[in-house]
């Protein structure tokens, strides 16, 4: 009786699955594009790609934790600072070409494999060592720019306070 029982455990399974199904594709006199699962008069049956999916892990199951957050906070307990030294806050000035060129510090200076690193409006537009950072044909306007520092794996160590100027540049009609 047993093997019975597994033999009706099988095909249920097979039943189930959704390996045959098929996906036709019907035209009507107008043009209109349909798609079903079953079949009407004039559809073609059509390949369908398999989903690509991911399965992520479970939070419980990512290992982040307090480690990491330590080491980070260690690297930016070093610096005492970190800020723009050109432009000032709230500061404007003319650019025809709309490059402007910022210049960085820290306190105290970078560690070896550390980098400052550059946002403008929100987005980051340049990583250096050398405390300088060119960034070409800004918009005219003003916009918020703030510098961190990064670690070897570009993970913010330290973050400095925002920093608001106005870039002037002629127009067309001017």
């Amino acid at each position: 009786m047993k093997p019975r029982n597994g033999l009706v455990a099988a095909m249920l399974v097979v039943l189930a699955s959704p390996a045959g199904a098929e996906v036709y594709r019907n035209v009507d006199a107008y043009g209109n594009v349909t798609f079903s699962d079953e079949p009407s008069d004039g559809s073609e049956a059509i390949e369908v790609k398999p989903v690509t999916t991911v399965t992520l892990p479970k939070p419980q199951d990512v290992r982040e934790t307090e480690q990491l957050r330590e080491d980070v906070q260690r690297e930016g307990s070093v610096y005492e600072s970190v800020s723009f030294a050109y432009p000032e806050n709230n500061q404007a000035f003319h650019s025809g070409s709309g490059d402007v060129q910022f210049e960085l510090r820290s306190s105290p200076g970078l560690q070896a494999g550390h980098k400052y690193e550059v946002t403008l409006d929100g987005q980051p537009v340049g990583q250096t060592t050398s405390g300088s950072v060119t960034v070409r044909n800004v918009f005219r306007g003003t916009h918020d720019a703030r510098v961190h520092i990064v670690d070897e794996n570009g993970v913010q160590v330290k973050t400095g306070t925002a920093i608001t100027f106005t870039v002037h540049r002629p127009s067309v009609a001017n």
